[in-house]
Protein backbone atom coordinates (compact mmCIF):
# COMPACT_ATOMS: atom_id res chain seq x y z
CA UNK A 1 0.00 0.00 0.00
CA UNK A 2 1.26 3.42 -1.14
CA UNK A 3 1.25 5.70 2.02
CA UNK A 4 2.59 9.71 2.10
CA UNK A 5 5.67 8.57 4.04
CA UNK A 6 6.85 6.61 1.41
CA UNK A 7 5.85 8.73 -1.58
CA UNK A 8 9.32 10.58 -2.77
CA UNK A 9 8.80 14.45 -4.82
CA UNK A 10 11.21 16.39 -5.66
CA UNK A 11 9.68 20.02 -5.86
CA UNK A 12 11.11 22.37 -9.25
CA UNK A 13 10.45 25.98 -8.86
CA UNK A 14 12.93 29.43 -9.33
CA UNK A 15 10.91 30.80 -7.02
CA UNK A 16 12.27 29.62 -3.65
CA UNK A 17 9.20 31.26 -1.77
CA UNK A 18 7.11 28.70 -3.87
CA UNK A 19 9.22 25.72 -3.33
CA UNK A 20 8.80 26.41 0.61
CA UNK A 21 5.46 26.31 0.60
CA UNK A 22 4.70 23.78 -1.57
CA UNK A 23 7.60 22.05 0.75
CA UNK A 24 5.17 23.03 3.41
CA UNK A 25 1.63 21.43 2.18
CA UNK A 26 3.34 18.41 1.34
CA UNK A 27 5.00 17.63 4.79
CA UNK A 28 1.92 18.41 6.34
CA UNK A 29 0.64 15.41 4.89
CA UNK A 30 3.92 13.47 5.24
CA UNK A 31 5.23 13.29 2.05
CA UNK A 32 8.41 12.61 1.74
CA UNK A 33 10.19 15.48 -0.14
CA UNK A 34 13.27 13.99 -1.16
CA UNK A 35 14.77 17.30 -2.84
CA UNK A 36 13.88 20.65 -4.64
CA UNK A 37 15.59 22.70 -7.55
CA UNK A 38 15.62 25.70 -8.79
CA UNK A 39 16.48 25.46 -12.83
CA UNK A 40 15.36 22.56 -15.40
CA UNK A 41 19.23 21.58 -15.24
CA UNK A 42 19.14 20.93 -11.68
CA UNK A 43 15.79 19.20 -11.98
CA UNK A 44 17.21 17.00 -14.44
CA UNK A 45 19.97 15.93 -12.11
CA UNK A 46 18.34 15.65 -9.01
CA UNK A 47 15.30 13.28 -10.69
CA UNK A 48 18.50 11.50 -12.20
CA UNK A 49 20.20 11.16 -8.80
CA UNK A 50 17.24 11.09 -5.95
CA UNK A 51 14.88 8.68 -8.56
CA UNK A 52 11.48 10.45 -6.51
CA UNK A 53 8.10 8.93 -7.53
CA UNK A 54 6.93 12.65 -8.44
CA UNK A 55 7.47 15.86 -9.24
CA UNK A 56 6.20 18.89 -9.07
CA UNK A 57 7.50 21.08 -11.72
CA UNK A 58 6.95 25.14 -12.17
CA UNK A 59 6.59 26.00 -16.30
CA UNK A 60 8.60 29.38 -16.33
CA UNK A 61 12.06 28.43 -15.04
CA UNK A 62 15.71 29.50 -16.10
CA UNK A 63 18.12 27.25 -17.89
CA UNK A 64 15.22 24.84 -19.22
CA UNK A 65 11.61 25.58 -19.22
CA UNK A 66 9.25 23.70 -17.49
CA UNK A 67 7.77 21.74 -20.52
CA UNK A 68 11.08 21.21 -21.69
CA UNK A 69 12.29 19.12 -18.69
CA UNK A 70 8.72 17.27 -18.53
CA UNK A 71 10.18 15.91 -22.22
CA UNK A 72 13.66 14.99 -20.42
CA UNK A 73 11.68 12.87 -17.82
CA UNK A 74 9.39 11.35 -19.56
CA UNK A 75 12.43 10.14 -21.89
CA UNK A 76 14.64 9.37 -19.13
CA UNK A 77 12.36 7.80 -16.27
CA UNK A 78 9.08 7.36 -17.71
CA UNK A 79 7.74 5.61 -14.21
CA UNK A 80 7.82 9.67 -12.71
CA UNK A 81 4.69 11.23 -12.60
CA UNK A 82 4.65 15.04 -12.83
CA UNK A 83 2.36 17.54 -11.68
CA UNK A 84 2.58 20.88 -13.34
CA UNK A 85 2.30 23.89 -11.09
CA UNK A 86 2.20 27.51 -12.63
CA UNK A 87 0.65 30.71 -12.93
CA UNK A 88 0.64 30.33 -16.50
CA UNK A 89 -1.98 28.60 -17.30
CA UNK A 90 -3.36 29.15 -20.56
CA UNK A 91 -5.29 26.25 -22.23
CA UNK A 92 -2.49 25.86 -24.46
CA UNK A 93 0.16 25.41 -21.76
CA UNK A 94 -2.18 22.88 -20.00
CA UNK A 95 -3.03 21.18 -23.18
CA UNK A 96 0.49 20.91 -24.36
CA UNK A 97 1.45 19.89 -20.97
CA UNK A 98 -0.68 17.20 -20.64
CA UNK A 99 -0.08 15.85 -23.93
CA UNK A 100 3.79 15.57 -22.94
CA UNK A 101 2.85 13.27 -20.17
CA UNK A 102 2.28 15.35 -17.19
CA UNK A 103 -0.74 13.83 -14.90
CA UNK A 104 -2.04 17.20 -13.44
CA UNK A 105 -1.91 20.55 -13.62
CA UNK A 106 -2.37 22.65 -10.62
CA UNK A 107 -2.64 26.87 -11.19
CA UNK A 108 -0.67 29.47 -9.07
CA UNK A 109 -2.00 31.31 -6.74
CA UNK A 110 -3.12 27.78 -5.42
CA UNK A 111 -4.38 27.01 -2.50
CA UNK A 112 -3.17 23.59 -0.43
CA UNK A 113 -6.12 21.64 -0.93
CA UNK A 114 -5.85 22.23 -4.82
CA UNK A 115 -2.18 20.49 -4.48
CA UNK A 116 -2.59 17.74 -2.27
CA UNK A 117 -5.76 16.35 -4.17
CA UNK A 118 -3.95 16.30 -7.43
CA UNK A 119 -0.80 14.89 -5.54
CA UNK A 120 -3.02 12.09 -4.06
CA UNK A 121 -4.70 11.30 -7.23
CA UNK A 122 -1.24 10.37 -8.39
CA UNK A 123 -0.82 8.02 -4.81
CA UNK A 124 -3.69 6.94 -5.34
CA UNK A 125 -3.13 6.26 -9.32
CA UNK A 126 -5.99 8.09 -10.48
CA UNK A 127 -3.94 10.56 -12.56
CA UNK A 128 -2.24 8.91 -16.04
CA UNK A 129 0.70 10.08 -17.82
CA UNK A 130 -0.91 11.97 -21.03
CA UNK A 131 -4.56 12.53 -19.53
Amino acid sequence: MVTPSNYSVLVVDDDSLMREMLKAILRSEEYHVVGEASNGEDALAQCARLKPKLVLLDIQMPKMDGLQVLEAIRQAQPEIKIIMVSAEATMDKVTEAIKKGAVGFVVKPFNAARVLDKVLECVNGKAEHGR
